[in-house]
């Protein structure tokens, strides 16, 4: 790596010219005054952040030893709380308080719908997501198993006529007329501030008016017509020239719903970045949605054509002035962790800088590019989404960088507003303490479960085996756990101010089923909740005109809060007495997950991936998902359910079967045609093996260690 040597530091050179070059030109900021303050915050900062990792550890051999205490013994639940307490793991619960965040966009505050989560290093998937705030439900639900029937990509009249007719249904529901109904309407007309309905010659209304936003056009035939319902816009393109105008019989060829109001915009765990290189990748997308400019290259179809940002949408009001709405999603960007560091800077001691203190400076300073046109944030704020933190010290560190980096930026206190990933135990049980921590900056809590249930089996680790992955979900703790993050944002005054939110629905080719079961999150309480795709934000978006979140919140604060105790309740099998059978399907079923993520991750720096399951169900697999599945055949050899050579017999097997599955990927290098020296099966079977002694049960280290391995090579 070419370095520069800059104030104690040694500075990849790729980096160094990016952030002078770039980043710094148009924010007044010089480089000599940046790199200074810029070495004086990082060599301040990284030991009190490795001082935090390694209190983890110490908390964590502290529970293993209690584990090994009280092995054999029926488990006291009691004094296990008392112990946790004993240890700092738990601790006390101050007095009540609300959050006191301000300048915070609508989109967190008074919106609630669909939000996206899109790896920062794939331009066109970000440009993708951040486009993702109008998205065609005509075409959403004509190439998905919502309509049942064969999927095609040219014009089936029949298959499109199941779509009007679902459309129009949810319209009767949601947008309701006095005495007609949307099947039955064949012309739309604005008259004065009202839409008037016509089926035949007989005339209708809409029962509530309010709905009735906009159009554009002329009144008589408009060519668009805006309507809303809570808070959500959705946009009826008329048009009897194209072929689906031609066969309605209002000649609506296009229903446009509002539906990512939020993307994050992520760094951490669906990219794979390991150097300078990659980093400055993933930052110079992120400049580019700031500043607006972003573009990229594709090829679809057999055309090519430039892919950028949206402008704004513009409409004609009803009471006849001109309105905008936004036309893309707020972005909202996740930083990495506390754990990783990278080799893109050298600290004074020869260390590598905190990849977390790095994401802080450099996402922010992309973002003063956006505090001047203002196309993002309309109030002047940068949203940094921070994960992996365990408990209200980590929290109060990330509080203190993110002053450290507006004091260097010149930046308004509080401009940087935080989002509180909720995926570790030690960061559960004291939510309310973890929020008070970031009061005047937090806008953002949300519960992951499987990052969650990767770090409830390593801290439970010597507890005893784990109950089968797929019992998780109906487990006591994790019940209790959703419920308890709902609960503390709202005792904290989340309703109105913040973002709740709720995880990924990881099976994108399966939007049926999603249909039937994600409406549970806005009953929950959620106010966004996470998708894989735009399409899914289309569909997701339909959840919450049905459900109104900010009065199921107002029932839910009434109900009894969610118990530590029950959170407490660890997913241990109670004396198993498995079936061979049993146990080498579930090992297969991790091993297959594993192998089919990490074989991209290693040889192809391939973040996230859609990783077809024992089922050749396709699921989007991310770091998250390695780390449960990997921990989770660890705890089982760690207790003898299993073995080393039967685990690694698996491993062999369910590899040649996911080299087939990527047969035709000309970029794939088999893992099975040698065992021996593929990196990439070494990664896997060092991520099950070593899993009981990786941090926190994480899978970046070895992730890392093994994708640099790979790029030596090359």
């Amino acid at each position: 790596m070419n370095t520069v040597d800059k104030n104690g530091l040694k500075i990849s050179l790729t980096l160094y010219k990016f952030i002078n070059d770039e980043v710094l030109p148009g924010t007044k900021i010089k480089h000599e005054e940046f790199w200074q303050n810029f070495s004086d915050v990082v060599h301040e900062l990284s030991p009190i952040n490795k001082s935090l990792v390694e209190k983890r550890e110490q908390i964590q051999k502290k529970i293993d030893e209690w584990h090994k205490l009280n092995k054999g013994k029926e488990f006291d639940k009691s004094g296990y709380i008392e112990f946790l307490k004993s240890i700092d793991y738990l601790i006390k619960e101050e007095n009540d308080f609300k959050i006191e965040t301000s300048n915070v966009d609508k989109e967190i505050t008074s919106v609630a719908g669909p939000q996206l989560v899109v790896p920062v290093d794939n331009a066109r998937y970000a440009l993708n997501a951040a486009n993702a705030r109008w998205v065609s439900l005509y075409d959403s639900l004509y190439g998905t198993d919502i309509i049942p029937g064969e999927k095609t990509y040219e014009y089936n009249i029949v298959r499109a006529n199941k779509v009007r007719e679902y459309v129009k249904d949810f319209f009767n529901q949601n947008f309701p007329l006095i005495k007609s109904d949307w099947q039955k309407i064949t012309k739309i007309i604005v008259e004065g501030d009202k839409l008037v309905f016509f089926s035949g010659s007989e005339k209708s209304l809409l029962k509530d008016n309010s709905q009735f936003v906009g159009y554009n056009g002329d009144k008589k035939k408009p060519n668009s017509i805006l309507i809303k319902n809570n808070n959500l816009h959705i946009d009826i393109i008329i048009d009897p020239e194209t072929e689906v105008g031609k066969d309605d019989k209002a000649h609506i060829s296009d229903v446009i719903t509002e539906s990512a109001i939020s993307t994050i915009i992520d760094n951490e765990d669906s990219v794979a970045a390991v150097d300078a290189k990659d980093k400055v990748k993933c930052y110079r997308n992120w400049l580019g949605l700031m500043k607006g400019n972003l573009t990229a290259d594709i090829e679809k179809n057999g055309k090519k054509f430039t892919r950028k940002l949206n402008p704004d949408r513009s409409y004609i009001s009803k009471e006849g002035k001109k309105i905008f709405l936004h036309g893309r999603a707020l972005l909202l960007n996740r930083n990495v962790g506390h754990l990783m560091k990278n080799p893109s800077i050298i600290l004074k001691d020869g260390s590598e800088i905190p990849e977390g203190i790095l994401d802080a400076f450099i996402s922010s300073l992309c973002a003063l590019h956006d505090f001047k046109n203002k196309k993002n944030s309309r109030t002047g704020s940068i949203y940094i989404v921070k994960p992996k933190m365990h408990g209200p010290e980590e929290v109060a560190f990330t509080n203190k960088l993110f002053e450290k980096v507006e004091k260097t930026l010149g930046m308004e206190k509080y401009s940087i507003k935080v989002g509180i990933m909720d995926e570790e135990r030690r960061t559960t049980v004291n939510l309310k303490e973890c929020i008070r921590q970031v009061k005047n900056r937090i806008v953002f809590i949300n519960t992951g479960f499987l990052d969650r249930t990767g770090d409830e089996m390593h801290t439970s680790f010597e507890a005893g085996p784990m109950i089968f992955k797929g019992e998780m979900k109906k487990s006591k703790w994790l019940n209790a756990y959703e419920n308890w993050n709902v609960d503390v944002g709202l005792k904290c005054g989340f309703s109105g101010k913040a973002q709740i939110g709720k995880g990924m629905w990881a099976m994108p080719d399966q939007m049926a089923n999603m249909m039937d079961q994600k409406i549970t999150h806005p009953k929950s309480g959620a106010n966004c909740a996470w998708v894989p795709s735009p399409t899914a934000a289309a569909l997701h978006s339909l959840h919450y005109h049905k459900i109104n979140v900010f009065l199921e919140q107002s029932k839910i604060k009434k109900r009894d809060q969610a118990k530590v105790e029950d959170i407490l309740e660890i997913p241990k099998a109670d004396r198993p007495n498995w079936s061979i059978q049993d146990i080498n399907r579930e090992l297969e079923n991790n091993a297959q997950g594993i192998l089919g993520y990490v074989v991209r991750w290693v040889d192809q720096g391939v973040g996230c991936s859609k990783v077809p399951d024992i089922n050749n169900i396709g699921l989007m697999e991310d770091r998250a998902t390695l780390r449960i599945s990997s921990q989770h055949i660890a705890n089982w050899l760690h207790h003898g359910i299993c073995n080393k050579d039967q685990v690694m017999s698996v491993m062999k097997k369910m590899a040649k079967i996911v080299d087939n599955q990527n047969k035709n990927d000309p970029e794939y290098k088999k893992m099975s045609e040698d065992f021996e020296n593929s990196i990439a099966f070494s990664a896997a079977c060092d991520l099950v093996f070593k899993g009981a002694v990786q941090p926190s049960g994480y899978t970046e280290p070895l992730l890392h260690k093994k994708r640099l391995e790979k790029k030596a090579l090359v």
